[in-house]
């Protein structure tokens, strides 16, 4: 891989973690409490508005863990380690790399 490639990489890279920043900003409000209030809301109201808080939350544990994955691409790009498989040390294709940076393995280590 070039630096070109490398570069290019990095800033989709920062613009994923930028789109999974703005989500976040988004689902805060979804993982609020939900009210008890049985005056304002009924039961079925109140079991779909806690699913709903689940469901965000589980987002949330996804956006972070893949947050957490396009970090360490972004460090092992500083450390020039990007882009070779951490088992078998060969070149992870680039094509691999542009729909998911954070991948560590290549297509062979990973499958086998």
């Amino acid at each position: 891989m070039n630096e070109t490639d490398t570069a290019r990489l990095a800033a989709l890279i920062r613009a994923r973690l930028e789109q999974i920043e703005q989500e976040n900003r988004l689902g805060r409000d979804a993982q609020a409490v939900v009210e008890l209030d049985q005056q304002s809301v009924g039961r079925l109201s109140r079991m779909d508005a806690l699913q709903n808080q689940a469901m965000a939350r589980a987002q949330q544990v996804r956006r972070d863990g893949a947050a957490r994955g396009l970090r360490a691409a972004l460090a092992r790009i500083d450390a020039g380690e990007f882009g070779y498989c951490e088992d078998c040390g060969e070149e992870i294709a680039v094509r691999r790399l542009e729909l998911n940076p954070a991948v560590t393995r290549c297509v062979s280590c990973a499958s086998g």
